[in-house]
C-alpha cells in the first residue's frame, strides 16, 4: 500500500504527527475537503484566544500559501463544520498559512529545509533525553540527524530521530531560514504562473 492518497491533482502525503481530542475530530472532518481542493493540512487546534478560536493551518503541496489560499480554505470548510458541528459553543475560524518558523509535521518537511535549525521532542528517550536542538543535516524515510546546536559534556555532537519517536518539531527562525523561505516561495510562485500561462495558453 502506498503512503499517499491521490487526491485533486497531486499525491497527498500523510502527516507524521496528528491531533488528540476533539483537534483530532476537527481534523478528520475538514481534511478530505482540504486535500480535495488541492491543499494539505498542516495542524488544527482550537484554542481560548476571543472566547474560541479554531485555528486550521494548512499550504498547497509546494509549501505556499496566499491570502486567497486561506480563504478558499475557509469558504470550503466552513459548510462541513455547519454540518458535522463538532464544537458545541461559538468559535472563531481561522486559517493560515503554517509560518516561517513552522511546525514540522510530514517526512518532506525535514528534506525540504536541510541545513535550518530545528526544536522538537520525542515521546520516547533517544539518545537519554527528549527534547533536542539543531540543524537538520540529513533525512531519510525512517527519520533525521540533528546536528547538536549546543552540545552538553559528553553528548555525541549528532543525533539521530527516528520519526516514529518525533512528538512536536518547529523550525527556529533565523536570518537564513527567513531568507529561503521568501526565496522558495518566489521560486513556488514563479512555477505556479508559468503553470497558469501554460493553462491558459492550451485553452
Amino acid at each position: 500500500m502506498s503512503d499517499t492518497s491521490e487526491t485533486g491533482n497531486a499525491a497527498i502525503e500523510p502527516r507524521l504527527i496528528v491531533e488528540t481530542g476533539l483537534d483530532r475530530r476537527v481534523a478528520d472532518i475538514i481534511e478530505p475537503t482540504i486535500e480535495q481542493i488541492g491543499y494539505q493540512l498542516v495542524r488544527v487546534r482550537l484554542s481560548a484566544q476571543n472566547g474560541a478560536t479554531l485555528q486550521i493551518m494548512c499550504e498547497r503541496p509546494d509549501g505556499t500559501m496566499t491570502v486567497e489560499d486561506c480563504e478558499k480554505v475557509s469558504m470550503a470548510v466552513s459548510p462541513v463544520l455547519d454540518v458535522e458541528d463538532p464544537i458545541d459553543k461559538a468559535y472563531h475560524l481561522e486559517v493560515s498559512s503554517p509560518g516561517i518558523d513552522r511546525p514540522m509535521v510530514r517526512k518532506s518537511d525535514f528534506s525540504r529545509w536541510l541545513g535550518h535549525l530545528l526544536k522538537c521532542e520525542t515521546s520516547i528517550l533517544v539518545d537519554s533525553r527528549k527534547r533536542f536542538r539543531g540543524k537538520i543535516v540529513a533525512a531519510d524515510e525512517n527519520g533525521f540527524t540533528l546536528e547538536r546546536d549546543q552540545p552538553a559534556a559528553g553528548d555525541e555532537p549528532t543525533v539521530v530521530i527516528p520519526f516514529t519517536a518525533l512528538a512536536e518539531g518547529r523550525l527556529i527562525l533565523t536570518d537564513d531560514l527567513i531568507r529561503d523561505a521568501l526565496a522558495a516561495d518566489k521560486k513556488a510562485k514563479a512555477a505556479q504562473a508559468a503553470n497558469q500561462n501554460d493553462e491558459d495558453g492550451d485553452e
